[in-house]
């Protein structure tokens, strides 16, 4: 099934099952690590809103959850520059920290999130993310938490979007080719 956003036609990728599937098996992971811990996850606006939501749900703990809101992508494309938008307003001191991303590729916005959390003294820092794109990825922070690796193409639905558009989709789309 074929979806038109914007001036782009995008193909099924992962179907909502496929999704569900990493999310719950995700969640057991941080169920057998964090349960004793009282972690603070955060979420990466706008994209990790859905992925967070199911995640949490899915969680045998009741965790506190923020936001914070960076932003390195225009259109399809990464500026390579973040800027931050929103921050922290917690005191997280000796937290354990758990950063929710929907997607990881570059690792820029990443980088920039952790360097802010470490300025505050947590107490631990892992990246919790639905998609990771590993062939681009050259960060030196391990990626500990991710549903599914996929290969360097631009999607969109399930949160993620093109130019704002798309998030509600509940299929993982990629832009179709030919």
């Amino acid at each position: 099934m074929k979806v038109k956003i914007k001036d782009k036609d995008f193909d099924i990728f992962l179907t909502d099952k496929e999704i569900e599937t990493a999310v719950s098996t995700l969640a057991k992971k941080i169920n057998t690590d964090y349960t004793d811990k009282d972690p603070l996850l955060v979420a990466v606006l706008n994209g990790s809103f859905i992925f967070c939501a199911d995640l949490i749900r899915h969680l045998n703990f009741d965790p506190e959850i923020s936001f914070t809101k960076l932003a390195s992508y225009q259109g399809s494309e990464s500026t390579g520059k973040v800027n931050e938008l929103i921050g922290l307003t917690e005191d997280i001191k000796g937290r354990h920290i758990l950063i929710v991303e929907d997607i990881i590729d570059t690792g820029n916005t990443l980088e920039k999130i952790i360097k802010i959390l470490n300025e505050k003294e947590v107490a631990s820092v892992e990246i919790v993310s639905l998609l990771f794109k590993s062939e681009v990825y050259k960060k030196k922070t391990p990626v500990r938490y991710f549903g599914l690796d996929i290969p360097n193409k631009f999607v969109i639905g399930y949160g993620l979007d093109y130019d704002g558009r798309g998030r509600s989709l509940r299929h993982i789309y990629q832009i179709a080719e030919g």
